[in-house]
């Protein structure tokens, strides 16, 4: 087996020589010829493996080979020497490390920083000599994705030198990469003095490169972006890694100031708490202080009223005197440099609201007036009339009433509202008291008592001016009033008297008297007694009639013996004890008697009844 793979290396040997014969001549090839790549890249912690390929002339065989590694002096260390097939390894610090494959080639396992370095191959073949060659073996550590930090602390657009940007960080690589620059992702071509770079070389023989950035700056980079780029070689081809990007803090003076009113100077009323912001386009916000203009030009601090370090000027409950020229100033404390600016406050109200009746005299019933509403307010206005429950009769600032009573309504309100301003709006009450005598419009007749029952009268009036009601008889009153109404019970006990001759209700004012009589009835003599009374009489004749049906028809049957000795009279009963006997007594009128009479007209007495 060992024998064939050498016969296979031999022949590659020979066709790599036979390539080396048509390139450089057959001449060229009359010698030992050593072959390795110039180059081999491999990451930290891989395997390497190096390649030597070699033709003897003749067909000859090789009697050694030795691999060895060029320290930093430039002096051979040897490695291993391979003969007859056996690999003799020297005691350097790859003997654990390194192994030769059949086809000579050399692998180096766990490849670390201190690996960067040639290796040679030396191929020995007697009377052809030595022939050898080198392979530079390259490692590399792909760096980390590199960290920015911006200036923290901020930077002015005044500083008298080069403020620091931000500073950029990229760890553990080999071999060290580059760091670019870029700002708002443009690449930045920065002078000498504007990078400060470091590298430092750690413990596991990989690179720490740190990158700072120095550059002026103006108002506009308050909203750049900066960030840093680590390029690094791979295999022949430039790669990169990107930071994130970040912003710093800009600090420039003042331009320009704002001041504005919230809510909007057109919609504030009186009553609103207003809030006056001033703001300004510099950082850090410099120093606020408000001011009101009162007479002669003088103006007054409010900077007490004012949110510390918000540029906000808190006014709660505005009225009329509000209203005026307000004023912002700002002070930069870097450079001292001042901004005003001015704005004006209107304070949205009405007054004066006031109703007007014509005519003025006082109303009796029939009459007609009309009312007139009027205000002020710098803004237009709407009236609107609304009756004493609330509901909206008329609008504009007149409302005329005709034919007055005293059921029209007692109180108007006028409502002023300023459509313009939302929520902006008064009302103003009127009371229109209709005069004229008691109009009595309720009273509790007739009313059916008993004697000796205790009763209430009730009298109901309406009147104004506000009437008094008198009873001709005693009792307790109550009254109750509601405008122009007034009501009074009167609790009485009925006397034979009171039965016979009523009650009489009078009500009076200034302007006139009214009253009027309640009759009670005796509720034995009502109608609907009466009633009951005959109703209940022809029930008794329709059930004695039935009876006597009743037993006229058994007697026809047989059923009841006639004779005279069993003979019973049933038209005079003598009375018993266990009989119920029941006398109906009655003070009807003689027509209603009449019912009672028989067919021929007499009277029956009450036990043939």
């Amino acid at each position: 087996m060992a024998g064939g793979r050498r016969a296979a290396g031999i022949a590659l040997r020979w066709a790599w020589a036979w390539g080396c014969c048509l390139l450089l001549g057959c001449a060229a090839a009359s010698k030992l010829e050593v072959s390795m790549p110039a180059v081999v890249e491999v990451e930290v912690g891989g395997t390497a493996r190096i390649e030597c390929n070699f033709y003897i002339p003749e067909n000859d065989s090789y009697t050694y080979i030795d691999w060895f590694y060029l320290d930093r002096a430039n002096s051979r260390v040897r490695l291993c020497h391979i003969t007859d097939g056996k690999v003799l390894k020297e005691d350097t610090e790859y003997k654990e490390r390194l192994s030769v494959r059949e086809d000579n080639a050399l692998s180096i396992s766990k490849v670390t920083v201190q690996d960067f370095r040639t290796f040679v191959c030396q191929v020995g073949a007697g009377s052809s000599s030595v022939g050898e060659n080198r392979t530079e073996l390259r490692v590399y550590k792909v760096p980390e994705t590199p960290e920015i930090e911006p200036n923290s602390a901020g930077i002015s657009v005044q500083s008298s030198g080069i403020p620091q940007i931000a500073k950029c960080v990229s760890k553990n690589s080999f071999p060290p990469p580059n760091i670019t620059w870029h700002k708002n992702g443009e690449q930045l071509q920065l002078q000498e003095n504007q990078v400060k770079y470091t590298r430092t070389r750690e413990s596991s023989g990989l690179y720490t490169v740190t990158s700072i950035m120095f550059a002026p700056v103006t108002r506009e980079d308050r909203d750049s972006h900066y960030h840093c780029t680590v390029h690094y070689w791979l295999q022949g081809q430039r790669h990169a890694l990107e930071s994130q990007k970040v912003q710093i803090t800009v600090y420039y003076p003042a331009e320009h100031l704002k001041l504005h009113v919230v809510p909007s100077s057109s919609l504030v009323k009186e009553g609103d708490n207003v809030k006056l912001v001033c703001e300004s386009d510099g950082n850090p916000p410099p120093v606020f202080s408000f001011f009101k203009r009162e007479l002669e030009d003088n103006w007054q601090d409010l900077s007490s009223l004012t949110e510390p370090d918000s540029g906000v000027l808190s006014l709660h409950g505005v009225n009329k005197s509000s209203s005026g020229l307000y004023r912002c100033q700002s002070l930069d404390l870097d450079d001292m440099t001042q901004l005003e600016k001015d704005v004006e406050l209107v304070v949205n109200y009405i007054e004066g609201v006031h109703v007007k009746m014509e005519p003025s005299s006082p109303l009796r019933e029939g009459d007609s007036v009309t009312l007139s509403c009027d205000a002020y307010s710098p803004v237009a206005l709407d009236y609107q009339w609304r009756d004493e429950k609330g509901k909206k009769v008329a609008e504009g600032n007149q409302l005329f009433l005709s034919n007055l009573t005293f059921e029209t309504s007692n109180n108007f309100s006028c409502k002023v509202v300023a459509p313009s301003v939302p929520g902006l709006e008064q009302s103003k009450q009127v009371s229109v008291a209709v005069q004229g005598k008691p109009r009595i419009v309720a009273i509790s007749s007739p009313l059916y008592v008993r004697q000796d029952e205790v009763v209430n009268l009730t009298c109901k009036a309406i009147a104004f001016p506000r009437p008094s009601v008198h009873w001709n008889v005693n009792g307790t009153a109550h009254e109750y009033i509601d405008n122009q109404h007034i009501a009074s019970n009167l609790t009485v006990r009925v006397s034979h008297d009171l039965l016979r001759a009523g009650a009489m209700c009078r009500v009076s004012n200034e302007l006139g008297v009214s009253e009027k009589h309640i009759q009670l009835l005796d509720q034995k003599t009502t109608p609907e007694s009466q009633g009951v009374i005959i109703v209940a009489i022809i029930v008794a004749i329709l059930v004695v009639a039935v009876l006597g049906a009743i037993i006229y028809f058994l007697h026809k049957k047989g059923k009841i013996p006639c004779g005279r000795a069993g003979k019973q009279d049933i038209t005079r009963p003598e009375a018993r004890k266990d009989k119920i006997v029941v006398e109906v007594k009655s003070d009807k009128l003689p027509e209603e008697a009449g019912l009672l009479q028989g067919a021929n007209g007499e009277k029956r007495s009450a036990a043939d009844q």
